[in-house]
């Protein structure tokens, strides 16, 4: 990535030399006030003309199995405080009961704390469906509008791969999490180690700008409709 930040990169080299550095000042109080009033249009907006749809995506699946449609999760937020995450439910009731399974038989396909398989055998047909678009997500918009969240940030993490974060990952939390991140956008994603995306995440971080989240919200928004290689 260049030093302004304006190139969305497609690998880090965790062999050099990394120096963490937290943004503050003036410039970046301005760029933090702008952010938060696009946080909350943006997701304002969407919520008023996507409210149908996702109502109907509630309802379709809730009638794949009669369950509740909507998860709750709790996260972990900016400067380590806890909040809960909302999204519609893409995966079996049990699945929280079932990932510990997975683990203990090593079938974990991420670097831990993370946690990540190819097929995972927890998600229904309605919940790849909606995976494959980023619906489920959708509800996260009132995260973000509520301010626990931003539309560009790091993924909220769980609270157990925090408590396993050494000192330099725990800057990820310097920031809101959010919808869409860095490491998200990258060709290569599902191919990068844990220590590649939290580098990502810290670039990031210190290289936050409008331009750079504008480039972000637009390359997500190409690859939710048109490049499905991340899956």
């Amino acid at each position: 990535m260049e030093e302004n930040g304006a190139e969305i990169q497609e690998s880090v080299d965790t062999e050099q030399p990394f120096v963490y550095k937290k943004r503050k000042g003036f410039r970046y109080g301005c760029y933090l006030f702008v952010k938060r009033l696009f946080d909350i249009l943006s997701s304002g907006l969407a919520i008023i003309l996507l409210s149908w749809f996702i109502l109907l995506c509630l309802l379709i699946k809730w009638l794949e199995d009669f369950k509740s449609p909507v998860y709750v999760s709790t996260r972990v937020g900016k400067n380590g405080k806890h909040f809960k995450i909302l999204k519609i439910r893409t995966m079996v009731p049990n699945a929280e009961e079932m990932k510990q399974q997975l683990i203990d038989a090593g079938l974990n396909e991420a670097d831990p704390p993370a946690f990540k398989m190819k097929n995972d055998p927890r998600i229904t047909a309605v919940g790849k469906f909606y995976r494959k678009f980023s619906i489920d997500e959708l509800l996260q918009l009132f995260n973000i509008l509520f301010g626990s969240m931003s539309v560009v940030g790091p993924r909220p993490p769980l609270p157990d791969e925090v408590k396993q974060y050494t000192e330099e990952q725990m800057h990820r939390l310097d920031i809101k999490g959010g919808l869409l991140c860095l490491w998200q956008v990258q060709k290569n994603r599902n191919a990068l180690s844990f220590d590649e995306w939290i580098r990502l995440d810290l670039t990031y971080i210190m290289k936050q700008s409008l331009w750079l989240d504008t480039k972000i919200i637009f390359k997500g928004a190409y690859m939710v409709i048109f490049d499905h290689s991340g899956e």
